[in-house]
């Protein structure tokens, strides 16, 4: 067994880490030590098979035959934690860069817009599916389309490990990207839990501020259990996620116009608009700015969550074209 392992070994395993969740194949030792040269990381073959072999140990990684090794959803986590300490305020700018990177145009419905990536157990699956569906039904999320992946497959950043299949819901990026588009910058606030009553957003209970995280607000929330979806569908009342958003005041017709747009295409996710520098959902406002309430996009998935199924989430895994997407209704169970 291999035993304790000086602090550089543990930098070169975060580097392999990296270079394998940024590939959708498996990798052998040759191109992993050519990626490392890249990073300025001098390390040859036989060295790259010993961290392999230590990354194979503790679960992190996973030997796909004579192709090469595939990152594991452990080694992903991994990855997460690492960079944990120096990645506050990493969301809010990978937020902003994805918005930037939406390409989708909802007039010619066409381009790429962000996505969520969800990994669920093959037997779990259509059970899955179904707590979702009354979720997707009632409008608590960004949009019904969704992309499915098998093993192996790509969805975003996440590639689909053995024994698993890949669900990728709309991210609520989405409406920024296209307001983006549309000359509308967006300052992103927090992600939160937001309680329900009578249909109605009434307050935010749970806040976790972009700027202080290096985690998705809404993964947290999901695992803390903090949600009761299924009851805001049933009877109106209860708590879902939401993420908070401002714009300048001057735009708000700007924005109308952009979200009646994504409509027509099946993409809503804004839940309620404020008007200028008042409060919304009890969140004070700056003086020509108006708050916007969106919807996040893993809401169907805390429901599946909510329902005892156990799940792992990319929140902002990547970008995806629009026709990939289907609607939930397609997807064969």
């Amino acid at each position: 067994m291999i035993q304790a392992i000086e602090s550089g070994s543990e930098r070169i395993i975060i580097s392999i880490l990296k270079i394998l969740s940024e590939n959708s194949r498996p990798l052998g030792s040759t191109t992993i030590a050519r990626r490392l040269k890249y990073d300025g990381i001098s390390l040859g073959e036989r060295g790259v098979r010993y961290h392999l072999k230590i990354a194979d140990l503790r679960g992190f990684t996973q030997l796909i035959g004579r192709e090469g090794r595939i990152i594991t959803p452990q080694g992903r986590q991994e990855i997460k934690e690492a960079f944990a300490t120096r990645q506050l305020g990493f969301i809010r700018e990978r937020l902003k860069a994805l918005a930037f990177q939406t390409t989708f145009d909802p007039e010619k419905r066409t381009g790429k817009l962000p996505i969520n990536t969800s990994l669920i157990k093959k037997s779990e699956f259509n059970k899955a599916i179904s707590a979702m569906k009354g979720v997707f039904k009632a409008g608590v999320c960004v949009s019904d389309l969704v992309a499915v992946a098998q093993e192996g497959e790509k969805l975003g950043s996440v590639i689909v490990p053995d024994g698993q299949i890949g669900l990728a819901t709309v991210c609520s990026v989405v409406i920024n990207g296209v307001l983006l588009r549309g000359g509308v910058s967006c300052d992103y606030r927090f992600g939160g839990v937001l309680q329900i009553r009578n249909s109605r957003p009434k307050r935010f209970v749970g806040i976790i501020e972009y700027a202080g995280t290096s985690l998705d607000p809404s993964e947290q929330f999901i695992r803390a259990r903090m949600t009761s979806i299924n009851e805001v569908v049933k009877t109106g009342n209860g708590k879902i996620l939401g993420v908070f958003r401002t714009i300048p005041a001057l735009a708000r017709e700007v924005a109308e116009e952009r979200m009646a747009l994504l409509r027509e295409v099946g993409i809503g996710g804004f839940y309620t608009l404020g008007n200028p520098g008042e409060p919304l959902c009890e969140i004070p406002m700056e003086p020509n700015r108006i708050g916007m309430v969106q919807l996040s996009g893993l809401n169907p998935i805390a429901a599946a969550y909510e329902a005892g199924i156990e799940i792992e989430n990319t929140a902002e895994s990547g970008l995806i074209d629009f026709e990939e997407l289907q609607s939930l209704r397609q997807v064969s169970l």
